[in-house]
């Protein structure tokens, strides 16, 4: 008698894509992401933030993390089980790890700067995010968002 075992759908996504630190590698970066979430039919309301904080990210990386001949990672991560999307940037310098305006005692950003925003545009985007040291020398920056839809078809915080 054959006995076959049951198997479950996955529910764990992954997409993983290294591109060049350049600014074309950074606009890279987030239609990828965008199209993936798409493919993977997260809720358009989660879709855009994540797609806003890669953009962010894989600019920085880009801008302030570029190393010579160093790419940078875009992790993509939906756990279906859980409703849980994680986007983690990593770039190739981690010397200085980064953290709100708010951290740093002293550091004012002028209301007409360019620049200096962008971990308040993650933390007020995100659900949670954080800094990881990735060895031997660079960082990861990641954000997660809850990503269960209601019967009305808005999205729901966890």
């Amino acid at each position: 008698m054959n006995a076959t075992t049951p198997q479950f759908p996955a529910t764990v996504h992954t997409f993983v894509q290294l591109l060049p630190s350049t600014r074309r590698g950074a606009r890279l970066a987030r239609l990828l992401a965008a199209e993936q979430l798409r493919a993977w039919l997260v809720p358009p309301a989660v879709t855009e933030r994540a797609e806003q904080i890669v953009a962010e990210r894989a600019a920085n990386a880009y801008l302030h993390g570029r190393v010579q001949s160093r790419d940078f990672q875009l992790t993509i991560t939906l756990d279906t089980m859980a409703c849980l999307l994680r986007v983690a940037v990593t770039d190739a310098r981690g010397k200085q790890l980064p953290s709100l305006p708010a951290d740093c005692p002293g550091r004012r950003i002028p209301l007409d700067a360019e620049s200096g925003r962008g971990l308040l545009l993650v933390s007020t985007l995100a659900d949670r995010w954080g800094v990881e040291p990735y060895p031997p020398g660079g960082k990861t920056v990641w954000a997660e968002f809850g990503c269960k839809e209601s019967a009305s078809g808005m999205v729901t915080e966890r």
